[in-house]
């Protein structure tokens, strides 16, 4: 029997090790990383130095394994998991609480399934809480699994969410990647940087982390199963691509791919019942792809068009009528489109490192993407789809800001293309003379180990540099459910901002009302007079209560919505005014009950 040679088992154990390394630097950090005690800075200043050095670890060991990822797949493939559990891990493995405020919201939403049984699609309730009754096809997913596994409810897996996520894209990612390149060191580089430019947060429980699971299998299987006869015989010339790309899928006839639309129409018909988005950038997505001849399936466009009709005019009609009625505003207002979030701009030296690390990631992206599509003309023209895919969701500036959202949403659907032009700028081909191939390896010796701890170091103030807004204890949580039930079903609740844990708790019970999620200049009136403007705000006759909690003034100041100083002054002019009274105040917040002017009476 045949010996492994010497340098063949070195090359094992090296990945072995340094995940060894890495792996024991992580755990070592992990109960050392402060997060009940979040500054300025979310958890940036809160992980130990044995955090970032386990990255730039698993980092080193992910570029050795590039070495031979042809030969030994498995290795770059568990440093991409091992990557993923570094980075995301933390708040499941730590937090005592739902991380994300908008994940206690979906929390709520599966609650009140679990006890109804049944959406009410045509009911209305404030806040746009409507809208998930009318897209709860995710939702009930979940109902339906807490049912079989006989679990409480979602909250013991809510925070594991994003790994889960994450896990059930990475085969996703490298059957799309696979389809246009067979250099194995170009599909986990472009796999890696997919999961480092990630940072847009809709990895959470959420309706869009499924409906983009769901997105990305529809676009593995339109570019590896729709491929039309006679359509791409240049790229299927080894001559004609680069060293790097794969030759074109075989071409499949018109019965086969009617079958392969059989097989996704429930696909897209999930995709439609979970998201309102998600179906518009789908059709847009297939609409780009028929630009080309090699995809040029109206059938597959037609039938997911027909399927987001036939669902905005029946479980949606109400949403969907409202937005084109807002569509006339917003259409052609570039600059309110792309701008990210709803107020001012972000405030404090957290957010706004959050800010600036968001912008450096994007313009990197852009960057090495270009430079990729300009000197790799031949992969451009061969992975012409992801090209196309990355640039399909641009035009949707054009016709809304989605709530604020937008910028990430556009970001996110266009990352798998954008990621794998960016690796194929950090991987050249192995293609070429000895000298070419020699200064390519310099180069990338340099380049890639950079890009990748550049991209790291965007990541990590992207992700967790406003966790103080994500992490809220226990207390401060029951403290708001308390204020909740202690308030007459149909009262109005009235909060800074929707942003904190437990905002919509018994949603389906109260009215809401986020009084400064407006212009700012609207929040600078209301702070000459808090008591005035929110009294004016309570309709005759109607128990209302004002709710104030820390999560709420880290909000509202880290996104802008009011100055320095402004939640504290609000919050003892109300206390102040006579027409609220205290009910509980302590260190988890302030609820207060309004008082009604003389003569007339709040009505249970």
């Amino acid at each position: 029997m045949r010996r492994p040679h010497p340098r063949a088992r070195a090359f094992a154990s090296v990945p072995l090790l340094l995940l060894l390394i890495a792996g024991a630097l992580w755990s070592w950090s992990l109960p050392r990383i402060g997060f009940r005690d979040i500054g300025e800075f979310g958890l940036l200043d809160r992980f130990p130095l044995a955090f970032y050095a386990s990255l730039l670890v698993l980092t080193a060991g992910f570029l050795h394994t590039l070495r031979r990822a042809g030969t030994a797949p498995l290795w770059p493939l568990a440093y991409c998991v091992a990557l993923l559990t570094a980075l995301k891990a933390p708040p499941a493995l730590l937090y005592d609480s739902v991380r994300y405020a908008w994940a206690s919201k979906h929390d709520e939403v599966i609650t009140r399934l679990l006890a109804e049984g049944t959406v009410h699609p045509h009911t209305p309730l404030s806040g746009g809480m409507a809208a998930y009754d009318q897209w709860p096809g995710f939702f009930s997913l979940n109902a339906a699994l807490i049912r079989a596994f006989g679990t409480t409810g979602a909250a013991p897996y809510i925070n594991w969410a994003p790994i889960a996520f994450g896990l059930l894209m990475l085969p996703v990612l490298v059957l799309i990647y696979r389809t246009f390149t067979d250099d194995w060191r170009l599909v986990w580089t472009a796999v890696w940087i997919f999961q480092l430019a990630n940072w847009v947060g809709q990895d959470y429980l959420a309706p869009q982390a499924f409906a983009y699971l769901l997105f990305l299998s529809v676009f593995a299987v339109v570019v590896r199963h729709f491929v039309r006869p006679g359509s791409a015989r240049t790229l299927r010339s080894r001559d004609r691509l680069d060293p790097a790309a794969t030759a074109v899928p075989p071409p499949t006839g018109r019965w086969q791919r009617a079958l392969c639309v059989a097989i996704l129409a429930p696909l897209i018909a999930a995709v439609n019942a979970s998201h309102q988005l998600t179906p518009v950038m789908l059709c847009m997505t297939l609409m780009a792809l028929c630009l080309t001849r090699r995809y040029r399936n109206l059938g597959l466009l037609a039938v997911t068009g027909l399927i987001m009709l036939i669902w905005d005019l029946t479980m949606g009609r109400v949403l969907f009528l409202d937005t084109l009625s807002t569509l006339r505003d917003s259409a052609g207002d570039l600059m309110k489109n792309s701008r990210a979030g709803y107020a001012g701009a972000p405030t404090g030296p957290g957010p706004e490192l959050v800010g600036n690390a968001n912008i450096a990631m994007v313009l990197v992206l852009g960057a090495l993407a270009g430079t990729a599509v300009l000197l790799r003309r031949r992969l451009a023209r061969s992975a012409l789809p992801l090209l196309l895919a990355a640039a399909a969701p641009v035009p949707l500036f054009a016709v809304n800001d989605y709530g604020g959202e937008m910028l990430f949403r556009v970001y996110l659907f266009g990352l798998p293309g954008t990621a794998f032009f960016a690796a194929a700028a950090l991987v050249p081909t192995a293609a070429g003379t000895n000298r070419a191939r020699r200064h390519a390896r310099r180069a990338t010796a340099v380049a890639l180990p950079l890009a990748l701890v550049a991209l790291l170091a965007g990541f990590l103030p992207s992700y967790y540099g406003k966790e103080g807004m994500q992490y809220v204890s226990p207390t401060e949580t029951a403290f708001v459910r308390r204020s909740y039930d202690r308030a007459p079903e149909g009262a109005l609740i009235m909060a800074t901002t929707g942003s904190f844990p437990g905002a919509y708790y018994r949603y389906d019970r109260y009215e809401r009302w986020f009084f400064t999620e407006q212009e700012v200049s609207g929040n600078l009136r209301m702070l000459e007079d808090p008591a005035g403007y929110l009294d004016a705000g309570v309709p005759e006759g109607r128990p209302a209560y004002v709710l104030l909690t820390p999560a709420q003034d880290r909000a509202t100041f880290s996104e802008g919505y009011l100055p320095a100083g402004g939640f504290a002054r609000m919050s003892a002019a109300l206390k102040r005014s006579p027409r609220f009274r205290v009910v509980e105040e302590n260190r988890n917040g302030l609820f207060l009950e309004h008082v009604p002017a003389p003569g007339v009476s709040a009505s249970p």
